[in-house]
């Protein structure tokens, strides 16, 4: 290592450590989850919970417990954010996250149909939903469900992909067929599309 190159990296070093130590919580809880310290990001935030952005606080602490894997952590903070600011849907979202995860379908339908019960055609709390029907195997459900969805979002392959997959397990070979076809135009080389056509049930 050359003294130039080594004078460089000190000044880098300290360089970043002068960023780091102007940096608001916020900053570092970003700069840290980027690095993937998750535990560390939400450490970050201590001492914010009752501040102003205290609903937005435990929001953010319930997303970096899911990327822990820790479920149980997530839906209690993102159900303390839902007791401040019972209007939240970014929440009522995240709190599908780690429900799914859980296998806990019902409950997480239950929030994805709030979210949808105040704005209709929310791509994220529909898929959410899609996913707890399919948990449920309610494949009639599913299928009416993502068939309307295909209307709303054509061109979207992770629509098609369920319309697909609810004709599937309902023996509808045709129309399963004709859905993995559709998921193939928008997403050509599509594992699940490709594999059934290759081998259609």
């Amino acid at each position: 290592m050359t003294r130039q190159f080594r004078i460089a990296l000190a000044f880098a070093f300290l360089a970043t450590t002068a960023l780091a130590a102007d940096e608001s919580p916020w900053q570092k809880s970003y700069r840290l989850e980027a690095a993937g310290r998750h535990a560390e990001a939400a450490a970050a935030l201590t001492g914010l919970e009752s501040g102003a952005d205290a609903s937005f606080v435990l929001s953010r602490r319930g997303w970096l417990a899911y990327l822990q894997g820790q479920h149980g952590e997530a839906i209690g903070f993102y159900g303390g954010a839902l007791d401040m600011n019972p209007r939240s849907l970014e929440a009522r979202q995240g709190i599908t996250l780690p429900l799914l995860a859980l296998q806990r379908w019902r409950e997480a339908a239950v929030y994805a149909r709030q979210i949808i019960a105040e704005s209709a055609w929310d791509y994220t709390a529909h898929v959410r939903l899609l996913a707890a029907e399919e948990g449920q195997r309610d494949w009639r459900t599913l299928r009416e469900h993502a068939a309307r969805l295909t209307a709303r979002y054509p061109s979207d392959a992770t629509v098609w992909v369920y319309l697909a997959r609810a004709h599937a397990w309902l023996n509808n070979a045709r129309e399963a067929a004709d859905g993995y076809g559709r998921v193939l135009d928008r997403y050509p080389g599509h594992l699940e599309a490709t594999r059934y056509l290759a081998n259609p049930r």
